[in-house]
């Protein structure tokens, strides 16, 4: 802006012109608050005076008003002594009784009417049937008397109405409208008018005045003035008297001076106000209700009188509006009734006189500012705005660089000559301080364009780099470094420079520090904090920034992204470590880990327990449902194994459903065995797989680390023999591992070896049980049962190589085997005229062999057997594992022409649906029925039970184990023909069959 610009923007700028509206402004507010104070005041005394004037006003009402309620009292307390001298007095005792005219309703009611002149009907009386006596027909009659001589009295203009109502609900009242029409059930007990006369609610038994109610006889609103009657010291009933609202209501005029009246109840009830009377009259109600006109008051106003009646004071004065009108009222309550009379003016009457006085006051306050205002402006125009023109004037040269003109100005001994003093010498330092200044801006630039090029370096670096002070507080961080991490450069500078890294990495500071106090440099890599929450691996240097003497003033840090070599060396221990189905540990590591704790333990200061199991019927689940229903299923036993068991123990899946658990410091048995409950209880919990719903348990083998050898091939050894014994005693069960399984173990695989053996020198042989037609002691068949020779051991029990085989295998080799040495014999016995059937055992490996069936076909065309002889004998369970596959197998079986047997019935799983499916043609009842007959009956049920079944499906019955001639007297009983046991005979080799029909009992083919 140039000096023209300047000259022209003074005038309303000018400091004179500003400092003169100031100082006015300031006279005229304080003139102008003190004229408000005194105006207010004025206004509060004025108001005052007014409300003691409204006070006054009421006061003559009032008193006529009392005057006349006290009259109206004065009068119904002596008509209530006429009542009571007329009806109970000795001289009406012994009065002679005229009968009234009494009409006895269908409605069970007593009404009586009574006219006294041509006018009609003056009085009536109403009684409940169920309370006539002798005495009320005496009330009737005086009643009606007494009522003809004071009601006309009383009607005429002191009240609308004049009745007696006794505690027996009789009344007697003119005008006679209530009782006329009141029903017979109305109890007046229970009304308003009677129960603020009886001696509960009226202790002292004085002429009460009721609240204005709605009376729906009449149909009008009314206030009732009540008396007790009482006579002899005895509560009789009330008399009483009402009167209307609206004539209630001209007692009020509608003025009182210059001031509006307006009358309130003790509730706070519009009675009378301006402009509300015809609303207040044309509401109804019904029987008893209290009049309700709250609402009608204008709200300060309502406000105001509500708090009046909680403080319980007789006096108010307040203010209200009505229609933006303002007004001010005086409230006062009567003295013997429990009402308020109140009396209001608009607020502009009352302080008409103020305002006149506040619009001169205020004028002459406006134009005292304005002299004010010319004269100030003058005189500091002449001694302050002329000398501070000449110094901006000589500001401009200097501004232009013309530094001598500054010399020129007048230097007086006051304030603006002292200024022009100072101004002057500034002129001349800051002339030299110019030059100086152009120097080094010629220096700075040619600084300044090497730092840019070496920042433009930084900034654009492929590193991250960050620049912190010598006490390692972030100063710069270049966007690299935001980009790598997600933050905004305000969440770094000011912070530490570890703020970088990851709080899992604080465990470096301390080597950070210590090398950058001694070597002054550090570097290695660590986590960088990042705002996504990924893991981002940085290799950081941090190095010192020295002055030229030699002296760390500052810190530089670069940081260079590796996390794909640490994503590539974290898949690679996942691969090597980790199972990939369940994230569990797998056998690698597990036994890294196993080798640690026994380590720890030789030590004597470390304790662990090794849980070893599998998942029983894992492979049934597996068959049936699909290996992605299996692969669900080990993995949710993998999270519940994880979320109950402790973050110090590792847990590991070996492989396939199996399962091992290292338990740090567990030290006794007590604490292992809660945990094998605790992990057969999480694992019983239902699973869901898709659609279905399955439960399984684990057999638990378990191991103490401080009882057994510190190798862990031997203790995961002892772990895996423990499991299998928890199998053998029924599954879903833990066992802790003893020497005995070890000896156990050695047995088993030395029956293996030995039966490996065996299968090659032929040193099995096969024994034969007769199966007998007990109805003709015929025999019908043989069952073909194993047996072991061994060349050392002698015999060895099939109970212990028949699993041994099961299990590795050999079973099918030893099957192949019976099958032929079984059909060869049954032709043999053919031929010599012996035919019968022979019942050979199938292993649950041989019936799922897929060349089963080329076996057996080739079996039946070598020995030439009639396939219908030869019964395969097969057991619940091996059929339950995929039972759709089973079905198809034995239909394949079928075709050959065998015959297909279930044996030991009833000790399996199968449902009975199940068995209707399968093309069975034979049911063996299993010996456990047949043992206890007939000492347990339960057996006995259950036996006839299967045999009425397999009779229903049309399979013929075998009954297995019989030893006796009850069981035989019950099987044929029962029609169980077909019989095998020790009551016959026990397995015998081929060559002894001959002698054993000849010594027993007669039996023969």
């Amino acid at each position: 802006m140039n000096s023209k610009h300047l000259d022209a923007s003074f005038g309303i700028n000018a400091l004179s012109t500003k400092l003169s509206i100031l100082i006015s402004a300031i006279c005229l507010i304080a003139g102008l608050s003190a004229a408000y104070l005194m105006v207010k005041s004025e206004r509060k005394q004025l108001l005052f005076e007014e409300f003691g004037v409204l006070t006054e006003l009421s006061k003559p009402f009032v008193s006529r008003f009392e005057n006349l309620l006290n009259e109206k009292k004065r009068i119904a307390i002596d008509a209530n002594t006429i009542v009571t001298e007329a009806l109970y007095s000795e001289s009406a005792l012994a009065e002679k009784i005229v009968p009234s005219k009494l009409v006895f309703g269908k409605d069970g009611s007593i009404r009586s009417s009574s006219s006294t002149n041509v006018a009609g009907v003056r009085s009536a009386a109403f009684l409940p049937q169920q309370s006539y006596s002798h005495e009320y027909k005496r009330i009737f009659s005086q009643t009606e008397k007494v009522w003809s001589q004071i009601a006309p009295i009383l009607t005429d203009e002191t009240f609308f109405n004049f009745y007696f109502i006794s505690q027996d609900r009789f009344i007697r009242i003119s005008p006679p409208n209530w009782a006329l029409n009141v029903p017979a059930s109305h109890d007046f007990r229970q009304d308003v008018f009677y129960e603020i006369g009886t001696p509960e609610f009226n202790p002292n038994l004085e002429a009460t005045w009721t609240p204005i109610y709605y009376d729906d006889i009449w149909e009008r609103w009314v206030i009732s003035l009540i008396v007790p009657l009482h006579y002899g010291g005895e509560f009789k009933g009330v008399t009483g008297s009402d009167i209307e609202l609206p004539k209630l209501q001209a007692m009020f005029p509608d003025k009182v001076g210059d001031a509006k009246l307006f009358v309130l109840n003790g509730k706070g009830q519009i009675i009378q106000f301006e402009g509300k009377t015809d609303i207040i009259n044309r509401l109804s109600g019904s029987m008893n209700d209290s009049l309700d006109t709250k609402n009608q008051l204008p709200d300060e106003l309502r406000n105001q009188v509500e708090q009046l009646l909680t403080s319980q004071r007789h006096e108010l004065q307040g203010e209200f509006a009505i229609d933006d009108s303002k007004h001010i009222f005086s409230i006062k309550k009567f003295s013997d009734f429990d009402w308020y009379i109140g009396v209001y003016k608009t607020h502009s009457e009352a302080l008409s006189a103020i305002d006149e006085i506040e619009v001169k006051f205020f004028g002459l306050f406006i134009l005292y500012a304005v002299l004010v205002v010319l004269l100030l402006h003058q005189t500091l125009s002449h001694l302050v705005i002329k000398r501070i023109k000449a110094l901006v004037a000589s500001s401009r040269e200097v501004a232009r660089g013309q530094f001598t003109t500054a010399q020129n100005l007048t230097v007086n001994k006051d304030e603006i000559g002292l200024l022009n003093f100072e101004f002057g010498a500034m002129a001349g330092k800051l002339e030299k301080t110019m030059r100086d200044l152009r120097q080094e801006l010629d220096e700075k630039e040619q600084a300044e364009q090497r730092a840019r090029r070496l920042s433009k370096a930084v900034e654009f670096s492929g590193s991250a780099i960050v620049i912190t002070d010598e006490n390692l507080n972030i100063e710069y961080v270049n966007p690299k470094l935001l980009e790598m991490t997600g933050f905004e450069k305000s969440h770094f500078i000011g912070q530490p420079l570890l703020v970088l890294m990851e709080p899992d990495m604080m465990i470096l500071v301390e080597d950070i520090v210590q090398d950058l106090l001694s070597r002054h440099h550090w570097k290695g890599d660590t986590l960088l904090h990042n705002n996504d929450k990924r893991a981002l691996w940085v290799s950081l240097s941090v190095s010192p920034i020295r002055d030229d003497n030699h002296k760390v003033y500052s810190y530089v840090a670069s940081a260079q992204d590796i996390s794909f070599v640490k994503e590539s060396q974290r898949k690679m221990e996942q691969l090597a470590y980790y199972d990939t189905l369940t994230g569990l540990a797998n056998r690698a590591l597990f036994r890294m880990q196993l080798k640690k704790s026994l380590a720890l333990a030789s030590r004597g200061h470390y304790s662990f327990a090794l849980f070893y199991f599998d998942l029983d019927e894992f492979k049934r689940i597996n068959d049936t449902l699909g290996h992605d229903a299996g692969d669900q299923l080990l993995l949710e036993v993998a999270q519940r194994l994880q979320k109950r068991l402790r973050a110090e123990d590792t847990i590991a899946r070996l492989g396939g459903d199996e399962f091992a658990v290292l338990l740090s410091g567990i030290d006794d048995r007590e604490k292992a065995t809660e945990v094998a409950l605790t992990i057969q209880n999480t694992l019983s919990q239902p699973i869901r797989l898709g659609s279905n719903e399955v439960i399984v348990s684990a057999s638990i083998g378990i191991t103490m680390a401080s009882d057994q050898s510190p190798e862990e091939d031997v203790l995961l050894k002892h772990a895996d023999l423990a499991m299998y014994e928890a199998k053998a005693l029924g599954k879903n069960t833990y066992y802790f591992y003893n020497d005995t399984l070890d000896a156990a173990a050695k047995e088993r695989l030395f029956i293996e070896n030995e039966l490996r053996i065996a299968i090659k020198e032929q040193q099995f042989e096969l024994y034969y049980q007769p199966q007998i037609d007990i109805t003709n002691e015929k025999i019908v068949g043989f069952e073909a049962l194993i047996r072991w020779h061994h060349p050392t051991l002698g015999h060895i029990a099939p109970d212990k190589f028949i699993p041994i085989a099961e299990t590795t295998g050999l079973i099918v080799e030893l099957g192949e085997w019976v099958l032929w040495e079984s059909c060869a014999f049954a032709q043999r016995m053919a031929l010599k005229d012996h035919e019968s059937s022979i019942s050979i055992n199938l292993s649950a490996r041989q019936f799922k062999d897929t060349s089963l069936i080329p076996l057996l076909e080739k079996v039946i065309k070598k020995t030439g057997i009639v396939p219908e002889r030869v019964h395969l004998e097969l057991t619940e369970s091996m059929l339950m594992g995929d039972v759709e596959g089973s079905i198809k197998q034995m239909h394949q079986l079928k075709s050959l022409g065998l015959s297909l047997s279930i044996d030991d019935f009833g000790t399996g799983y199968s449902s009975l649906s199940y068995l209707k499916r399968f093309p069975l043609d034979i049911l063996k009842i299993d010996r456990s029925f047949i043992k206890d007959i007939p000492e347990d009956s339960n057996d006995m049920e259950i036996t006839a039970a299967i045999i009425a079944m397999a009779q229903k499906l049309n399979l013929e019955l075998v009954a297995e184990g019989v030893e006796s001639d009850e069981q035989i007297e019950f099987l044929k009983l029962n029609k169980c023909d077909v019989v095998q046991g020790y009551y016959y005979s026990k397995p015998v080799p081929e060559h002894e069959i001959s002698l054993m029909i000849d010594k027993t009992k007669g039996i023969h083919f």
